[in-house]
């Protein structure tokens, strides 16, 4: 019981740590290949065309005039 308990001790602070860093920084961790777009994934689902409620949000964002998102 008492490895349990230092364990679950180690990863709250791990856990507490991490929210520190995020709170300070306001930079999130990030994996080692730096994210899917850097390995040549366009989007996360394997979907031909975007849903509708993707749609709506490329348009606003479109008209807005910020940069696509897909």
């Amino acid at each position: 019981m008492a490895l349990f308990l230092y364990t679950l001790m180690i990863f709250g602070l791990f856990f507490l740590l991490g929210a520190v860093g995020y709170i300070f920084q306001k930079k999130v961790i990030n994996g080692s290949c730096g994210g899917l777009a850097n390995v040549g994934v366009e989007k996360v689902c394997s979907c031909e065309k975007p849903c509708f409620k993707r749609r709506i949000r490329n348009k606003i964002a479109e008209l807005k005039g910020d940069k696509k998102q897909d």
